[in-house]
């Protein structure tokens, strides 16, 4: 006869009491509990590679358009990213510029005003820029442009809010020079290249040599002396020629400049002959209050007109 369900739960419950005594104390199951996770193992897996099977084939079979759609969105971000660095780079190259310009403002003597290059002449043989700065802001005609290297050129054209300059390198601009290491004179023209410069009547045996330093030496009166002009970079003796051919290059960085300074205090000839005209009047009316002799007639006449 069979025992009864009762007896035989009662037997299980105490067989599984003294398994369970048996392994938290005395550790008897842990290589039957091992051998058994081993045996397992298989089954687990079988049961677990429904869910696995289906997330493989959901990232495998994951739509064109999505994959499209983030590629588009990468992409835009990389481009905004690299103009936003690009930005930062202009902005740098800007900042170097504007300290080299404020560094030159400190070493010139004479007063400037910063300007800005609006546009620049794309006419044949024709150098020419427009500046952001007119006759509001004090702009004359005649007036030097510089940069942070050398003489640029002079204001030829004023209006109210814009103004337009003469690049030293146009074939009509002259500019009166002198070699910087030697003291000897000279006019340079431009010759409608970039950077080109040449200097007229040099005797072929003229001390002028490759490298020479060429400064502005102030005659005429409209270009202040001491500022760099350009570098001789090429001197040729021709014996058919009547004068040696001297070649320069500006010191003016004249294709890349974007900012540049105005001579303030240059004052304009138009200016200096006015005050000419006032010096010797005020001379002539304290001679007579002072009731002495008249001028001598070369002072009497007219002042010479030295406007342009």
């Amino acid at each position: 006869m069979r025992p009864s369900l009762t007896t035989r739960l009662v037997i299980c419950a105490i067989l599984s009491l003294a398994l369970i005594v048996l392994d938290q104390r005395l550790h008897y199951l842990a290589s039957l509990r091992s051998t058994l996770l081993a045996v397992t193992y298989p089954l687990q897996v079988v049961v677990d590679a429904p869910a696995s099977i289906g997330e493989w084939l959901s990232q495998m079979f994951a739509s064109r358009t999505e994959l499209q759609e983030e590629n588009m969105t990468l992409r835009s971000r990389n481009l905004l990213l690299e103009a936003r660095l690009q930005k930062m780079a202009a902005l740098e190259r800007e900042n170097r510029r504007l300290r080299e310009l404020l560094d030159a403002s400190f070493r010139l003597p004479d007063r400037v005003l910063v300007t800005e290059l609006l546009a620049v002449d794309l006419e044949a043989l024709s150098h020419r820029v427009v500046l952001n700065k007119g006759d509001l802001q004090g702009v004359f005609k005649g007036q030097p442009l510089l940069d942070a290297k050398g003489i640029m050129g002079q204001v030829v054209q004023v209006g109210p809010l814009s103004s337009v300059a003469l690049l030293i390198t146009d074939p009509s601009h002259a500019l009166p020079v002198e070699v910087n290491r030697n003291g000897l004179r000279a006019i340079a023209v431009g010759t409608g290249t970039t950077g080109g410069l040449q200097l007229l009547h040099i005797a072929h045996n003229a001390d002028v040599r490759k490298g020479d330093l060429l400064v502005s030496s102030g005659l005429g009166g409209r270009f202040p002396p001491g500022y760099p002009v350009g570098t001789v970079t090429r001197v040729v003796h021709d014996a058919s020629a009547a004068f040696a051919q001297v070649f320069a290059n500006s010191a003016a960085e004249l294709e890349k400049t974007r900012e540049a300074l105005l001579v303030v205090s240059a004052t304009p000839r138009h200016q200096a002959g006015e005050k000419i005209v006032r010096e010797l009047s005020r001379a002539t009316n304290t001679m007579e209050a002072a009731d002495i002799s008249p001028l001598p007639p070369t002072l009497n006449s007219p002042a010479p007109d030295v406007t342009q």
